[in-house]
């Protein structure tokens, strides 16, 4: 048998553990550069509302392909980008911020344009 005090100091570990799983599933803005950044591209998979934000990727007139991070689900819906508005090899603008490694072709996204909609998905942002 476990002792009371055993007990309480598992479940306070399991307790901490736990509380800490949000936090490192949220994609927070510290990891993209400060800096605005803009670019034009093909989609290549379409909007994805799964997860803790949506996603897409597009690709480069260069042929690079991009990791496009949008808003949470519910807010990118807001928006109104839902999945399927936006088709496989259409041509959208994206507005964010690029992240700070430049290896990784990712950016924390605040807008999308495609054929002349604008779909804000951080209207807070500026």
């Amino acid at each position: 048998m476990y002792s009371r005090l055993s007990l309480c100091i598992r479940l306070g570990i399991l307790a901490l553990s736990l509380a800490a799983l949000p936090a490192s599933a949220h994609h927070g803005w510290g990891g993209n550069l400060d800096e605005e950044f803009e670019i034009t591209g093909t989609v290549v998979t379409p909007v994805s509302l799964a997860g803790p934000h949506a996603t897409m990727q597009i690709r480069a007139s260069d042929g690079q392909v991009w990791d496009i991070t949008l808003a949470p689900p519910a807010r990118t819906e807001r928006a109104g980008l839902k999945e399927g508005i936006i088709p496989v090899g259409a041509t959208v603008m994206i507005h964010g911020h690029r992240n700070r490694d430049p290896k990784r072709f990712e950016v924390k996204t605040e807008r999308v344009t495609w054929n002349g909609r604008l779909f804000n998905v951080y209207p807070d942002r500026k």
